[in-house]
């Protein structure tokens, strides 16, 4: 396997979130921006004018092709991502996904059997899984006693609902881009579950269906052995955003929900602590700075395992999605 010194990313995907990650790859050593591919050369000049890179292509393959760029960064609409990470990892590219990874577990599956027969690093984007206050919440969960309910909100309004509410069907609210909350917003709360508890045993969606056919909102209900979670997740509402991990000997208390884990209070029988290993507000700078490491020291088995708890997430999120009557592009419903 070649060791890989600098991470040379070439983007795919001009949104916020891609604006969010480039300002923390500016800031951090052994990452940087090589080419930047947007379908216009307008966009596509403007996000590399702004980060420092010289090269804009039009055409993907011109993208795999450039010899410089090491790492693909895929952060383009949900219903693109399985066939781009595909493509740049048959190119032998290294890749980096937005959540979510893809829309079929079995996809997964595929998409981590090629990276490892082509010994390359294929990582998950998704921001919890490389927060410093994951890891301590973790080691506190054995502090409150058995499990017994878990309470996750999560809403953040989104400025394109004001757009469904025209009549009109943007990306992030429409089927054939595999858009809706629980692809989005509620994706975090079933992440963390997974990262902490494990695939749930049985699990149930009540969603809140827009007129474009996907969930602007909803409810996520799974049952664990012992205990139930209840994820709630918005883009039509906002509201105060937390988890709440309660047992019989006291609760955890997160602040700001399951996407940033900004401090993690525990209140037990015996006394209240808040504990808190994110002096850094910026949740990106983290997931690029731990990124960046787990790259530099050639971890791909690590990259690999993190890969298992999305596999388990995607597996619970398309089984709850098709009975609650949330359909992609050529999807049927189940019978």
């Amino acid at each position: 396997m070649k060791e890989i010194r600098e991470i040379r990313l070439g983007t795919i995907g001009s949104g916020v979130i891609v604006h969010s990650m480039l300002d923390c790859v500016a800031q951090t050593d052994g990452i940087r921006l090589e080419a930047v591919y947007s379908r216009t050369g307008e966009k596509g000049r403007e996000l590399a004018g702004a980060y420092g890179a010289e090269k804009v292509c039009t055409d993907l393959e011109e993208l795999f092709a450039d010899e410089q760029v090491n790492f693909v960064y895929v952060a383009s609409p949900n219903s693109l991502h399985y066939r781009q990470v595909k493509a740049a990892l048959e190119h032998g590219k290294n890749v980096i996904c937005e959540k979510p990874f893809c829309t079929r577990s079995c996809q997964v599956t595929e998409l981590i059997g090629l990276a490892r027969s082509r010994g390359l690093f294929l990582i998950d984007a998704t921001p919890t899984a490389f927060l410093p206050n994951l890891e301590i919440l973790k080691g506190a969960l054995a502090r409150i006693g058995r499990v017994r309910l878990v309470l996750s909100c999560y809403s953040q309004y989104s400025s394109r609902y004001d757009q469904v509410l025209n009549g009109e069907t943007p990306n992030v609210f429409s089927p054939a881009f595999a858009g809706g909350c629980l692809q989005d917003i509620n994706y975090y709360n079933i992440y963390l579950n997974v990262a902490l508890f494990g695939k749930p045993d049985a699990a149930v969606y009540y969603p809140n269906l827009c007129p474009t056919g996907v969930d602007s909102s909803g409810i996520a209900v799974l049952r664990y052995p012992g205990f139930v979670s209840e994820c709630a997740g918005a883009k039509d509402t906002w509201g105060v955003n937390s988890v709440q991990i309660q047992g019989e000997n006291g609760f955890i208390y997160i602040e700001n929900g399951s996407n940033g884990l900004t401090s993690i209070r525990v209140t037990t029988k015996e006394k209240e602590e808040t504990l808190n290993a994110q002096p850094n507000p910026n949740r990106w700078q983290y997931e690029v700075e731990n990124l960046t490491k787990m790259v530099l020291a050639g971890d791909r088995e690590e990259a690999y395992r993190r890969l298992e708890t999305t596999r388990r997430v995607i597996e619970v999120i398309e089984e709850i999605r098709k009975p609650a009557g949330i359909l992609f592009g050529g999807e049927t419903q189940l019978p």
